[in-house]
């Protein structure tokens, strides 16, 4: 089964980010080197540069002490970014993409586990790599533990294909039966709860509280949507950016307090926002340092435009309530 180690001792320096834009921890401060950009407290490290080379220099990857890998690359559409060129010959973007792969392979630990969010384009070759199956191979296999997908609505409207809602979220880890896996930290209404007011679901033998579930593997609800127009979470100078509940569900069920946590695109910043709030350590690498100034101010000095911990416990069905279940109290533990 999988293990819930216990925090390190060294959580307990951590100072997490108080929920809501503007709040931000009175002991944390931005320091920027020619390397790139940490917190005064040393639980969070933004470099600057080519992820394949910086990380392949990093004393916590050489050392595999990395727990919990969440990694959004660029997808080669030919967005706008900063100075990345998204736009290579499919071939190179392959070979960018398993040598990235290879390096955060290298980070984790043996207990460690690896999410990327990517696209239709590339998922399947993904998928195959880090299964071991291409004539390439990575630099060590990994067990799939899900092939989640998350949902959004208005998705870029066409004719002559179905509208795309959807990105991949690829669930790896080096050890599936020795990984951190903490599903109460992120359950949601059963619909027998939520909506059919089926008693059953109180007395059910599964490991769960009564009513409750490990969330399905398509990921939608409130907050979960694309982080577009007016958006509270909205980061200038990013089109492409995550909402902070899908973070905080991989971050919870996949990470403990103190564990350090790695993006090698951190981007707006938002899983290092998210990870230093729940009392994680933050390692990323950013090609732009303009986007890792900005993206480190989020983390270190902003935090979260909405508190985290809304989602525990919530419903995600699809069809109206037909009748009332009183439920046990739970808390979030």
């Amino acid at each position: 089964m999988p293990h819930h180690p216990k925090p390190r001792r060294a959580a307990s320096k951590l100072k997490p980010v108080a929920g809501g834009r503007g709040k931000a921890p009175q002991a944390r401060a931005l320091v920027e080197s020619p390397a790139g950009f940490r917190s005064s407290t040393g639980d969070c490290e933004v470099l600057v540069g080519d992820c394949r080379e910086v990380l392949a220099k990093h004393p916590s990857v050489l050392a595999g002490e990395v727990d919990l890998v969440f990694a959004d690359p660029p997808f080669n559409w030919n967005r706008a970014y900063d100075q990345w060129d998204d736009k290579m010959p499919r071939e190179d973007y392959l070979t960018f993409t398993f040598d990235w792969l290879d390096r955060c392979i290298q980070a984790l630990k043996p207990t460690g586990t690896l999410f990327v969010n990517i696209p239709d384009d590339s998922c399947a070759e993904i998928v195959c790599y880090l299964k071991g199956h291409l004539a390439r191979k990575p630099a060590q296999v990994l067990h799939m533990v899900n092939w989640c997908i998350w949902h959004y609505r208005f998705g870029q409207n066409q004719e002559g294909a179905f509208i795309n809602s959807k990105v991949h979220t690829l669930y790896f880890a080096k050890d599936r039966a020795k990984r951190t896996w903490n599903p109460r930290e992120v359950l949601e209404l059963t619909d027998r709860a939520s909506t059919y007011a089926d008693k059953r679901t109180l007395t059910k033998k599964d490991g769960m509280p009564a009513g409750m579930r490990v969330p399905l593997d398509v990921w939608y609800g409130p907050y979960w949507g694309r982080i577009q127009g007016n958006n509270a979470e909205r980061r200038h100078g990013h089109d492409n950016q995550l909402p902070e509940v899908y973070l905080e569900r991989v971050i919870r069920c996949a990470s403990n307090p103190g564990d350090l946590v790695m993006d090698p695109f951190t981007g707006s910043g938002t899983t290092g926002t998210v990870a230093l709030n729940l009392g994680r350590r933050y390692l990323g690498t950013e090609f732009s340092r303009d986007n890792a100034r900005r993206a480190s101010e989020r983390m270190i000095l902003l935090g979260p435009a909405r508190p985290l911990g809304q989602q525990h416990g919530i419903s995600t069905a699809i069809a109206p309530k037909r009748r009332a279940l009183t439920l046990p109290s739970t808390t979030n533990g």
